[in-house]
């Protein structure tokens, strides 16, 4: 089921901008209100209204037949969130969703204190990749400090990525459990695809910069979608040096999400 979730000044707004994004009408969609829209008082406690907008399927969808239904929470974030792509590779992520809640529950216990975790890290991708249709990826490790960095590269690199790197980071999130089941000690992994992450944060600076100066201008709070900790890190560190705003976060994981607010 395709849905999203919507941040907004009111519950009506937040609707307007989903139904937006998903380019369908009100009687196509079911709406759950997460949070109710608070104005604050003087312009404190003020708190954007945030609703999940579920598309309503049709009965005889062929796709919904031939494939099982997917419950882990991961396949939620890649079934919303990854960009737009052809019929027959949208299912084989879908796929993918369940293989990653399959191997992900298959190494809860190590098979030898001598596997290479690296190596069984990798071949986790590799089995995802090929579930994805992808059968020409490589992967490059190298260690950068304390941080083992996994470079992976493909003809089809937009699947791995997905919209804002939701695939990616899911991705990543579920090989750091696996790496760490075999590591000896601690390992924290980083997987890019292709520089994603640097085009990335060049992205949230820039995105930073522009929405501390709409909240300056006027005078207003700006509040950011949900992201990842380590996304809104890069903008707490972009805006850090300006003493017209402060930056703090609201919400709980996985809807956590950055205000900017100008100082007066």
């Amino acid at each position: 089921m395709k849905q999203i979730t919507q941040i907004g000044a009111s519950v009506d707004e937040a609707l307007h901008l989903a139904l937006q994004k998903l380019g369908v009408t009100r009687d196509q969609v079911d709406v759950e209100v997460l949070q109710e829209g608070k104005k604050g008082f003087l312009g404190f406690g003020a708190k954007p209204a945030e609703i999940r907008v579920k598309v309503i399927e049709e009965k005889q969808e062929i796709v919904k037949e031939e494939l099982p239904t997917v419950q882990d929470k991961i396949s939620e974030i890649n079934e919303t969130k990854i960009e737009e792509v052809q019929p027959n590779e949208k299912e084989l992520i879908d796929q993918t969703s369940e293989v990653n809640e399959t191997v992900s529950h298959e190494v809860v216990q190590p098979e030898s204190t001598d596997v290479d975790p690296i190596e069984k890290a990798k071949q986790y991708i590799i089995d995802i990749a090929k579930e994805m249709n992808i059968h020409d990826l490589t992967i490059q490790s190298e260690f950068e400090g304390k941080r083992l960095l996994f470079k992976l590269e493909s003809e089809k690199a937009a699947l791995l990525i997905g919209k804002h790197g939701a695939t990616l980071n899911s991705l990543q999130q579920l090989t750091q459990l696996v790496i760490n089941n075999y590591a000896k000690t601690y390992i924290s992994l980083t997987i890019d695809v292709e520089n994603y992450r640097e085009r990335r944060q060049s992205t949230l600076e820039g995105l930073a910069d522009r929405m501390a100066d709409k909240a300056v201008r006027t005078g207003r709070k700006v509040a950011f979608e949900p992201m990842p900790s380590y996304e809104r890190k890069i903008i707490h560190n972009a805006l850090a040096n300006r003493i017209d705003i402060e930056t703090y976060s609201e919400g709980k994981e996985p809807n956590r999400y950055l205000v900017i607010e100008p100082l007066k």
